[in-house]
């Protein structure tokens, strides 16, 4: 009389089988969700007429948005529209603003030292009074925008950027033309 294991063996196998394919499905969930998605939370209390230091504002919609006088230094701002928004008195020191919208926005006397601008769009804007001391401008298009009266601007930086003949930069300072 010989007995048959596989009924055992396959009640043994199958509960073992079923928690590595939940681990793995675990897994995978984890690594394909976005590490640092946006906090709406965090949104609100800006839009909202907070401060929001450090905090994660990644691709918020600031556009057409009164903000004055918001302390958003240090915050992750990476592909924010803030298009035609109003800004002024700001400080965006030390903020990541790469990929940003900023078309024709008002950003007078801003602080933008430190902050990574790489590859954002500021056509048209009007940044009289920032402080773009320190800031990674790579990429950025000046189109349009009024600076003559930015601090902490050098050539160097601009080099990086590009404009065109509209642009308007402190004097003796020159932007190269977006192609």
């Amino acid at each position: 009389m010989t007995l048959d294991m596989t009924p055992m063996k396959s009640a043994l196998i199958a509960p073992v089988l079923v928690a590595h394919v939940l681990v793995a499905l675990a897994i995978s969930l984890a690594v394909a969700a976005p590490a640092l998605a946006q906090n709406a939370i965090q949104i609100a209390k800006v839009q909202g007429g907070g401060s929001c230091p450090h905090c994660n504002l990644f691709q918020a919609d600031f556009g057409n948005k009164v903000l004055r006088s918001r302390n958003m230094a240090g915050a992750r701002l990476r592909q924010s529209d803030m298009s035609l928004s109003v800004l002024n008195h700001s400080d965006l020191s030390r903020t990541d603003l790469r990929d940003v919208n900023g078309y024709g926005a008002l950003f007078s006397s801003v602080n933008f030292s430190g902050a990574d601008m790489t590859n954002s769009t500021f056509v048209g804007a009007y940044l009289e009074g920032a402080n773009f001391r320190g800031a990674k401008l790579g990429g950025a298009n000046f189109s349009g925008a009024e600076m003559a009266k930015a601090v902490g601007l050098n050539q160097s930086q601009l080099n990086a950027a590009c404009g065109d003949e509209k642009t308007t930069l402190p004097h003796g300072l020159h932007i190269p033309a977006c192609k």
